[in-house]
This record gives C-alpha cells, structure tokens and sequence, in this order.
C-alpha cells in the first residue's frame, strides 16, 4: 500500500510538473515561425483584381494571391491548379472542370463553380474594363450542374481555350451586386492562393502572408514583403545590402558588377530566355503617325544593334516581330527593317518633310516632326533605349523628347486614356501565340491592350482563323503571314528580347530553373532553419 502511495505521488509531481511546463512555454516568447522574402518592385501596382490589372506590377501580387482552374508547370505543360482534373470534347466545343474541393476564400468562404461562373460574367461584361475578356467571348454559354462542376461551352473551336482558364478567379460574395470597376477589394484583394493579402502602404510596401489553409504543400515562406522601389539602381543598391532578397538584374549590373566572390557566396543569379519583347510603340490616332511610311522611316532610322551593344551587352538579341525566338510561332526567316538612316531621309522627304530653315528639324506645313517618347522611371534600360533613339532620329531631322513617369501615374493617366504621342514598353507574352487582345481591331476599346488604335481588316482574319485551329502547322503558316503584314505595317518598332536575369539571396532553397523560369514553384522554395532570417 505505502509503494502505491508513493507511486502515485511520484505521478501527480510529474503531472504537475507537465502541465507547468507546458504553462510556462505557452507564455514565453515564441521564435517567430517561417521565413520572410523581401523583393523589389519596380513600381505600384494599378489594380489588385486579376480581370482589371494589365501591368507586371499588379500580377507579381495576384499571382501569389489567386488561383486560375489551370496553371503552367516545369516544363509549361498544362496542369490543374483550382481544377482537379477536365476533360475536352472531341469537337473541342466543350470542356468539363472538375473543381478541387475543401478550398477556401482567405476570408473562410467555401471556393465553388458559382465563383467561376461570376468571373466569366463580370470578364465578358462591357460596363467592366478587363482587357482579358477576347478570349471568354468566345464562349457560348457556362454552366454549373453542381458545386464543384463547371462545363464550358464554345461557339467554334478555339485553340487558346484551355490556356485562357488560367485566369485568376475572383469571389462571388465579395463582388456581386457592386462596380466590380471601383470595389474597395481592388486594393484589399481575397483569394484563393497560398499567400493572402495583408496590407498595402501607398509608395512603400505590400505585405502578404502565408494562406495556412492552402490546398498545396508549401515551403516555410511565411511572409513576402514586395518592397516598391522604383529605380533599378536604388533596387541594386538595396540588394547587396542584404535589404531585399530578390529582383532582377540590369544587363549590366548581370555582367559586370555581380561576378565578385562576395556577392555569388551571397546570392545566386540565373539567365533563361523568356516570352517578352520591349518595344516602341506610336499612338495611331495622332495625325504624324497615321502613315505606316512615316513609322517605317522611323524604323530604318533605328539601330538596334547599336541599343543591344549599349544596354543590353549582348544579353538579348534584336526583335524582329511580335513572337520572341522562344515561341514555337517565331518566323526565323522574318524580314525586318535594315538599319538605313539615308532610306530614312528619302521616305521623308517624298512625304514633305523637310529642313527648310536649316535648324536641323525636318518640317511639313510648317509644322516640326517633333514628338514625346514616354516610358516609366526607374527603368534605365528603356531610359537609355529612349536616349540612343533620341539621338539616332535626330541624325535624320527628327526631335525627339523624353518623358519619365511613375508607373501607377503612367498606365493610369496615360495608357489608359490614350494621352501620349510614343511610349517605350514591353509585353511579357502568353506561350500560346494567340494575340488577339493585343492586335485586334475590336481591343481598340476602353481597358483593352490595343491601346494604340491598330486596326487591318486582314490581321482581323488572321487571328481569328488562328483562334480556331488547333493543328500546330496550319496555325505557323497564319502566325506567319500574321508577323509579315505587322513588321510592314509597323505600328510598334520592334526592339529588343530580353533574356530574364533574377537573382535570389542563396539561403532560399528549393529554386530550380525550368522553361518557365523559376517562380513557376515558388511556393515550394523553402529556408533552412539555421538561415532564416526575420524582417517586418
């Protein structure tokens, strides 16, 4: 009996002593859990809404914070993303999702097909200014047997169909019965991705943190803090002072100021060709640049190689038309305009333009061929571009005038109501070739990408009869003739591809470079205990 006692009292002390244990840790300090990543960007984002935002600024946010049915992987195969699995007609008329279940909205609101049906409502709505919604007028009609079923129905065929469905979803209950235009969720976006909005300190940072209830298994990055700094420069200096831990590099800042020991012990870089393109474009409203002879004069008195040589140092190649070497629709055997300064003069001067009072402008009825370039500040590679390009067309009698504008200010007082002569931009591409939204006459509208006023009757037909066939090789020979027909009528002059070249603080793991790039598994990346380090 007396062992029993003794055995017992020995039991409720280590009892006690548990439970106190447990106490005390509970109100002790905790070490913070997980990583923070803290990366540049180059400017403020527009609109945190996916069927609203145009510009890279807003979709480096979006991406982490919503999800499409489909997304890209690795290898840019197709994969499913809030779709757990589809399944296409033979007729290509007719794609079944079938939707993952148990995902949830950030603010604890079951995920279903009614959000999914509500995206494609509000895309194809014309009082909503999306340029994402070519591609979903091309549905008949979508429908929703169930919660977690969502069949889509198709006119004809249409060839980018299922790449279209990686279009972020947005939350019925957030949206419906409001201006989806001026929603304060716009600035306070919730989704459905592995990262949930925080908050957004106007010219200084956006903070996200990890969504702990996300489908997917993900790394121990807890928190990412875009930092918005908008000079590349300042971004550089910013990096190797251990302040961000990720941005992309300036050809060169590649080339000539990261080889040292000491940075590559501290970070890692990367190079990979990407779908982008950077370009000058002309507003075609404007009477000067109606005459597609008047943008070809403008285009022989370019000289790309000398732009490459100067800003890119050879880490890009010329671009000769609206597909980079990367895309299987890129036409090696494209004809682009020759660097021909004296061609130049001659076409302007058959149209009328010509230095009269010797002051080295060209003019017609007494007016000078003068204009704006506007481009976004910060960005020293398309400042530089636009400073050679200065100098080149005044070889020719051409003034040219620079402008550099904050981002946000730029696309939305700006781009977005056609107030410019010429701007210096890029667009980083779908990998399916369909440009549709960027070309076609009908995008020449309030919130589209055709923000120049192009328009050809023959384009039109090309990219439609483009959208519907889906043999690979019939879809080469009309991108073909498509990239023919624009390099001769040069709405944009067509300037450089970029090769992409991020780099990364080295104590994130977990980064593997595919044909996607190295984001495409962000959410996999992942610290080492003994390296993580905490920045609010």
């Amino acid at each position: 009996m007396k062992k029993f006692f003794i055995f017992l009292l020995l039991f409720l002390f280590a009892c006690f002593l548990f439970v106190y244990f447990l106490f005390m840790y509970s109100k002790a300090p905790q070490k913070p859990e997980g990583a923070t990543i803290i990366m540049a960007s180059i400017g403020e984002p527009s609109y945190l809404n996916p069927i609203l935002a145009s510009d890279s600024a807003s979709f480096d946010i979006i991406d982490k914070v919503f999800n499409g049915l489909l997304k890209y992987d690795k290898d840019l195969n197709l994969v499913g993303d809030l779709a757990q699995n589809w399944k296409v007609s033979p007729d290509g008329l007719k794609i079944t999702f079938f939707l993952k279940k148990n995902v949830f909205w950030h603010d604890g609101m079951p995920f279903t097909s009614k959000d999914v049906l509500f995206t494609y409502k509000a895309l194809i709505d014309p009082n909503v200014l999306s340029p994402h919604s070519a591609d979903f007028k091309r549905v008949s009609v979508v429908k929703i047997p169930d919660d977690f079923t969502v069949e889509v129905f198709y006119k004809e065929p249409f060839a980018p169909a299922l790449e279209s469905w990686g279009t972020s979803i947005i939350p019925e209950h957030l949206y419906k019965g409001t201006d989806i235009n001026t929603n304060p969720h716009n600035k306070k976006p919730v989704g459905t991705g592995p990262y949930r909005f925080v908050r957004w300190i106007s010219g200084d940072r956006i903070i996200l943190e990890k969504n702990e209830n996300y489908f997917e298994e993900m790394g121990n990055i807890t928190r990412i803090v875009y930092r918005i700094i908008p000079d590349e420069s300042v971004q550089f200096l910013e990096l190797k002072k251990q302040n961000i831990d990720m941005t992309g590099l300036t050809p060169y800042q590649y080339k000539f100021q990261t080889n040292d020991p000491a940075f590559n012990k501290t970070f890692q870089k990367f190079k990979y060709p990407n779908f982008s393109y950077t370009y000058l474009g002309f507003n075609l409203k404007k009477e000067l640049f109606k005459d597609k002879k008047i943008r070809q004069a403008i285009a022989c008195a370019i000289n790309k190689k000398e732009i490459i040589d100067a800003v890119l140092f050879g880490l890009g190649r010329p671009a000769k038309g609206p597909y980079p070497p990367i895309s299987w629709a890129y036409d090696e055997n494209l004809k682009d305009f020759e660097y021909n300064p004296q061609k130049s003069k001659e076409i302007l001067a058959k149209l009328g333009w010509k230095d009269k009072d010797g002051d080295g402008i060209i003019e017609k009825n007494g007016k000078k061929f003068s204009f704006t370039i506007l481009t976004n500040q910060g960005n020293k590679m398309r400042e530089e571009t636009a400073t050679i390009i200065q100098a080149q067309l005044k070889k020719i009698g051409i003034e040219v005038k620079i402008r550099l504008l904050e981002w946000a200010s730029f696309i939305h007082q700006y781009i977005d109501t056609r107030n410019f002569e010429a701007v210096i931009l890029g667009w980083s591409l779908s990998v399916d070739p369909d440009q549709f939204s960027l070309w076609h006459s009908s995008e020449d509208r309030p919130g589209g990408f055709n923000f120049i006023g192009y328009k050809n009757p023959e384009v039109d037909r090309l990219l439609e009869e483009g959208r519907r066939t889906f043999d690979i090789e019939k879809r080469k020979k009309i991108y073909k003739k498509f990239q023919q027909i624009l390099v001769e009528d040069e709405p944009y002059v067509f300037l450089y591809v970029l090769d992409s070249l991020p780099v990364v603080h080295r104590r994130f793991h977990g980064i593997e470079v595919g044909k996607a790039g190295i984001t495409y598994n962000f959410i996999k990346w992942y610290v080492p205990e003994n390296l993580i380090k905490y920045k609010l």
